[in-house]
């Protein structure tokens, strides 16, 4: 009787553990993806909340959020064109993770930057999209913003990029 008491509970552990890993491999293939590099010259497109791994760089790219959102909306007129400054987590298989923050504008009395390095890398931020509207603002974007970045070596003027 204990036997089968026992069995029966090593059984459904078993049974448990296998669906949790299920789930969580479902899970990660979902926000995770590796790419190679393909062109020079390419871009990384990255959701809002999405992760990559580069196999080149032999890094781990994840687009945080957008931090920050005052470009001028479409269909109206700005004395400033304001910027978009997006939280980029970069992490390599020798470094601790990292964030960064990139910017639509170069803007030195805020500290915002087009390019920053990494790990002996420069990470520009090519485009942020969508474009905030007159009617909903940038405020209702949340969640639905995509970046374009280009990774290049540091000392290059040749861009060496990813899409």
């Amino acid at each position: 009787m204990y036997k089968n008491i026992l069995f029966s509970l090593g059984l459904i552990s078993l049974i448990n553990c296998k669906a949790q890993k299920d789930a969580t491999t479902q899970n990660s293939e979902n926000t995770k993806s590796e790419i190679s590099l393909k062109n020079s010259g390419d871009i990384i497109y990255l959701n809002e909340g999405e992760n990559k791994f580069i196999k080149e760089f032999q890094t781990n790219i994840t687009f945080k959020n957008i931090a920050e959102d005052s470009r001028c909306p479409q269909g109206t007129q700005c004395i400033w064109a304001g910027v978009a400054v997006a939280n980029v987590e970069f992490m390599s298989t020798t470094s601790r993770p990292m964030i960064l923050q990139l910017s639509t504008a170069e803007v030195n009395g805020k500290n915002y930057h087009k390019t920053q390095s990494f790990n002996g890398y420069n990470i520009t931020l090519k485009e942020v999209t969508p474009h905030p509207t007159s009617q909903e603002g940038a405020k209702s974007l949340s969640g639905k913003y995509k970046i374009g970045i280009s990774i290049s070596k540091e000392g290059d003027q040749q861009s060496s990029t990813t899409k």
